[in-house]
C-alpha cells in the first residue's frame, strides 16, 4: 500500500508540475514528431498524472486496473523520453546525453512498481 501511494503522490506532484512550474520543461520533452500542440500535450497529460496519481491512492479496490493503466502510460510517455535523448534536448537538469540515457533505465522501473505496488503483476503469474 505504500509503495502505491507513494507512486500516486509522485505522479500526482508531476502532473501539478505539468500545469505549473515545470511546463516549459515538459514541453520540451514533447517529441517534434508528434502531431499535437506542445502545450495540449503537457496540459492533458499532467490531468491524466493527476488523475493517475489519485486513482492510485483512492481506488484500492481497483488497483489491479489502476495499476496496469498507469504502466501502459509509463510505456505510452516512453517516446518522449527516447526523443529528448535522440534529439539531445536539455530538461530536467538532463543537460548530457549520458545523463539522457540514464534515464531512459528508469522507466521499465516505473512500469514494474507500477505493476508491483498494485499487485497487477500477481495476477499475471496467477493466470500462468
Amino acid at each position: 500500500m505504500i509503495a502505491r501511494w507513494l507512486l500516486g503522490g509522485i505522479l500526482a506532484f508531476a502532473g501539478v508540475a505539468h500545469l505549473t512550474s515545470q511546463r516549459l520543461e515538459f514541453q520540451a520533452q514533447v517529441p517534434g514528431w508528434f502531431p499535437l500542440d506542445t502545450d495540449v500535450v503537457v496540459l492533458v497529460s499532467g490531468v491524466v498524472e493527476l488523475a493517475l496519481g489519485a486513482a492510485l491512492i483512492a481506488l484500492g479496490r481497483h488497483r489491479v486496473l489502476v495499476g496496469v493503466i498507469v504502466a501502459v502510460f509509463f510505456v505510452a510517455i516512453f517516446p518522449g523520453n527516447i526523443a529528448q535523448w535522440v534529439d539531445g534536448v536539455d530538461a530536467f537538469g538532463l543537460d548530457t546525453d549520458s545523463k539522457r540515457f540514464t534515464r531512459l533505465l528508469f522507466q521499465p522501473v516505473l512500469v514494474a512498481w507500477a505493476l508491483w505496488a498494485t499487485g497487477a503483476s500477481g495476477l499475471a503469474r496467477r493466470r500462468r
